[in-house]
């Protein structure tokens, strides 16, 4: 019998280490000591802002109270994200959190779209989600716990500032005893006879020792990639976008943005001629950047493009980052878990980055080690990973590849090479509108039929079983989506939400 875990070194602060940290320290309350290393002279790339429902639980799961964490965070909602200029310019379409409608027949609601789209009797889809009905308006609420309500078929995540929330899980995960170190790696020494992590070794003499030891040190990969030699696999033949500048602006309104207008409970992904720009509204500020394929755009017209399109004054200069869209080749490797950056990259188009430091500590409980390491659980933690990282990228991919603009990036990415997986979905939403899901996947079929549709790949036939049903589909599509914009009217704005819940105090001068 192996003995028991009893020191665990996080290698990194930031988001990852300190989620993970906090998340340790909930969960392992006796009989293990938690050590956070980290160094003010690395900085953290912290442009994380934009969240998915998931979320939710990892904060619930800590014990946190939602209108404290909004306040601590300068927070704010999100009921999905806006895509604008996608498919071809002048088109947007809205990724939904929750669903279209409720189920009222053994036919998906979807198919009942298409056929009165098919007849030009139906609305956008965007009109038969309750998100988008309270988004566009700029209005929002929790959803309602009455199955009957049309208000309960939407959810929602957050916005919130990543340095704020770093700070807020780091008092949280220090009361519950996690050991923070200040301090640079200089040295990682590794057991002779194992190749295991033994001991990190700083640049001001300290040792640290351990039995886990987590990577938590970014794009450096200082544990999982330096010290021991995992490999990365390398996406960006698929997800070509390869930089991005980031900068905050100012969210007061202007005579460009109407009161309200710039506080959306939703975040913005409009597509540029070189990639995309992100924008994500704040209590304090709106977070923006333009994500980009330096094979197809200079550093500097990227930041003329970025700098051009901001609601508000810019409150910095744009910070470059660079990085290369993928995954390590292994996750867990010996006694050292990589989780964050450090893992891999994907890019920000669907908030994934801070979900994949939630998935990677929510599998690290689930198959928490022993002393021994067992090979059998590191097998399935990165199986379950690999699994995990690859659907994600199918999906991302599938907003590049169905797309009808002109310029070379997009002509690229409409004509590449796709996965045998995302091809096989591609098809079958294309010729029936069916929506294949394989294994445990984080983007579920409204997410897929968002996009889809979203992106003109309209099916060519129906659900062959719907000429089989006898139900009025576009009769009930006209009461739902009346239905919804009665309910969205009635919420309050965003703004008055926020205001009135959970704003931040002002700050004394």
């Amino acid at each position: 019998m192996t003995s028991p875990v009893k020191k665990i070194v996080i290698v990194g602060g930031g988001s990852a280490g300190w989620m993970t940290a906090a998340a340790l320290s909930n969960a392992l309350q006796t009989n293990c000591q938690i050590t956070l290393i980290e160094s003010e002279d690395i900085g953290t790339v912290g442009v994380g802002e934009a969240t998915i429902p998931p979320i939710k639980l990892f904060n619930e799961t800590l014990g946190l109270d939602e209108s404290e964490f909004i306040r601590r965070t300068q927070g704010s909602f999100k009921l999905g994200i806006q895509f604008v200029d996608w498919a071809e310019k002048g088109r947007s379409y809205f990724h939904p959190f929750g669903s279209y409608g409720r189920p009222f027949d053994l036919v998906h609601v979807h198919h009942y779209w298409q056929q009165a789209n098919a007849r030009g009797e139906a609305r956008a889809l965007d009109e038969y989600s309750m998100a988008w009905a309270a988004a566009s308006r700029g209005r929002f609420a929790p959803p309602s716990p009455d199955p009957r309500n049309v208000l309960s078929t939407y959810d929602y995540a957050y916005h919130f500032d990543a340095g704020l929330y770093a700070a807020y899980l780091r008092e949280y995960a220090q009361k519950r005893g996690v050991i923070h170190v200040e301090g640079k790696v200089s040295h990682v020494a590794l057991n002779p006879e194992t190749g295991f992590v033994g001991a990190v070794h700083l640049s001001n003499g300290q040792v640290f020792d351990g039995d886990l030891f987590i990577d938590c040190s970014g794009f450096r990969a200082l544990l999982i990639g330096e010290a021991l030699k995992v490999g990365y696999e390398d996406w960006t033949h698929w997800l070509p976008c390869d930089r991005a500048l980031a900068v905050p602006c100012d969210n007061a309104p202007s005579s460009r943005v109407a009161l309200g207008q710039n506080f959306t409970p939703y975040t913005r992904a409009t597509a540029r001629a070189g990639g995309w720009q992100w924008r994500i509204p704040l209590q304090h500020r709106t977070g923006n950047g333009y994500v980009y394929s330096s094979a197809h755009i200079t550093d500097d017209d990227a930041a003329d493009t970025l700098m051009n399109n901001l609601d508000g004054a810019a409150l910095a200069e744009p910070r470059l980052l660079r990085f290369k869209t993928g995954r390590r080749k292994t996750f867990w490797e010996k006694n050292v878990v990589a989780i964050g950056l450090s893992s891999g990259f994907m890019e920000p188009l669907e908030s994934t980055s801070l979900h994949l430091i939630q998935a990677g500590i929510a599998k690290l409980l689930a198959f928490f080690p022993d002393g021994g390491f067992d090979p059998l659980v590191t097998a399935e933690y990165n199986r379950i990973a690999v699994n995990e990282c690859e659907r994600i990228r199918d999906f991302l991919i599938l907003h590049y590849h169905l797309n009808r603009r002109d310029e070379a990036l997009w002509r690229d990415c409409a004509a590449m090479q796709i996965p045998d997986s995302l091809h096989t979905k591609i098809e079958h939403f294309r010729r029936f509108g069916r929506l294949i899901q394989r294994d445990a996947e984080l983007f579920g079929p409204t997410s897929w039929l968002a996009v889809h549709v979203g992106q003109l790949n309209i099916p060519q036939n129906p659900d062959p079983l719907i000429h089989h049903r006898r139900v009025d589909g576009g009769d009930w599509l006209g009461k739902l989506s009346a239905a919804m914009s009665a309910a969205a009217v009635r919420l309050p704005s965003h703004r008055d939400y926020v205001d009135t819940r959970v704003r931040v105090a002002p700050v004394a001068v």
